[in-house]
């Protein structure tokens, strides 16, 4: 499922307990051997893990919410035939007997669905509790361990979305990753998302119907949007009673929340699909159904508490963000910049200048900061380097210095060190 660069999607209560509890958990494991500076690294690290225990909690309520709606309402229907058989007077034997082996049968059925519906949800269940542990091994002894785990978490995330799901799967069995990604859930966007682009309804108003209170809580249009669409492929099919019909089943109901958007809609009646007028003949275009997809993208992302961007683009963009100044969109920008490649930039673009009140100088060789307790040493060829790289090349080549750049050999001695006022 494809997700394009959106603000990121808002928490929910109901995953606040269950992450907060994970996260001191896991940092109390790590106090009692951890250095502070590791311990803090540890700290920061698990407050990015919202969406991983979100995903898989709304993810088992939806499950228990569904199989106590099918309960329900089979278990009414039993009822309901007990009673009419119980309440009549002039029931033969026969009848009798056939009546009560029909709500055997169905009984057995509810039996079968419960079992069914037990086992999804102990599932779901296992999912959380294998997260919740994960979180818990985090240690600041295996931070590298645990970050490369993550690594793998996101790019599987970032696959999904972008819909290479065989990648993606191939990638979480191969590391072991499958209870700590969400494949599932992505392919279940992925019917509606491919509706949408075959113009089909049918699966997104499936959807809406099978998240109806949830997305009456949020105030979502989408169901609105997607019965406009339907009315006016009726339009353009020139089936105006049929039109006229729909309308009065599906969209009146919105008419006292969405009433001009409503009028507007109703005037391609008149108008017809053919109308050179922007205003109408806008709503006949293709693109209408790109922006259900889109929609749909931002309400599944919501249903789930899941950021509507990719993680790997967040986490890129959190980086990029740290090194963007405007030398980086210069054309003499060194290529160990980041920002000198152009898929780079085109993701940095909406980020705002790295704040700097003074520059830094960064030794090519080192990757170290160049300080007083550092400082720079200028070789006869212009190129600057730290001091401590170049004492520890000069003593492993008999106080010779070779230029990582130009080639340029010198001694230790021709080095004069720079100044940074």
């Amino acid at each position: 499922m494809e997700i394009d660069p959106l603000p990121n999607g808002s928490g929910s209560n109901a995953a606040t307990s269950p992450e907060t509890a994970a996260t001191t958990t896991a940092i109390t494991v790590a106090s009692n051997t951890a250095p502070s500076s590791k311990l803090s690294h540890l700290t920061e690290s698990l407050k990015l893990e919202h969406q991983f225990l979100r995903v898989p909690f709304e993810h088992f309520k939806k499950t228990i919410r569904t199989n106590h709606r099918t309960v329900e309402k089979e278990v009414s229907a039993v009822i309901s035939s007990v009673t009419d058989v119980a309440d009549s007077d002039e029931i033969s034997k026969d009848d009798a007997i056939l009546s009560l082996t029909s709500l055997v049968s169905r009984l057995q059925g509810i039996k079968r669905k419960l079992e069914e519906g037990s086992h999804a949800e102990n599932l779901q269940a296992h999912r959380c509790r294998a997260r919740l542990d994960h979180l818990d091994s985090a240690d600041a002894e295996n931070l590298s361990e645990w970050n490369n785990v993550r690594l793998k978490r996101i790019l599987v995330d970032y696959m999904s979305r972008m819909s290479y799901y065989d990648s993606a799967m191939k990638l979480a069995e191969s590391s072991n990753i499958q209870e700590l990604v969400d494949i599932d859930v992505f392919q279940e966007a992925k019917n509606v998302i491919d509706g949408l682009r075959n113009q089909e309804v049918g699966p997104a108003l499936a959807w809406c119907a099978d998240n109806k209170s949830r997305l009456k809580k949020s105030k979502s249009k989408f169901e609105f949007q997607l019965r406009l669409q339907e009315f006016i492929e009726l339009v353009r099919a020139e089936n105006y009673m049929r039109a006229i019909s729909y309308a009065r089943r599906y969209l009146s109901p919105w008419g006292a929340t969405h009433l001009k958007e409503l009028q507007r809609v109703m005037a391609t009646l008149a108008v017809r699909s053919h109308t050179e007028c922007a205003k109408y003949k806008v709503l006949f275009e293709p693109k209408q159904w790109d922006f259900l997809v889109d929609q749909f993208k931002q309400e599944f992302c919501r249903l789930y508490g899941m950021t509507l961007e990719p993680l790997l683009n967040i986490y890129l963009q959190a980086g990029l963000s740290a090194l963007k100044t405007p030398y980086c969109y210069e054309d003499d920008c060194t290529k160990e910049d980041p920002l000198s490649q152009d898929s780079f930039r085109k993701l940095a673009m909406p980020l705002p200048y790295s704040k700097q009140h003074h520059s830094k100088l960064v030794c090519y060789i080192t990757k170290e900061l160049m300080d007083t307790e550092n400082p720079p040493q200028v070789l006869p060829n212009g190129y600057v380097y730290s001091t401590k790289a170049l004492k520890e090349m000069a003593e492993k080549n008999n106080g010779k210095i070779t230029c990582p750049r130009t080639g340029l050999v010198c001694s230790y001695s021709d080095l004069v060190k720079a100044y940074i006022s």
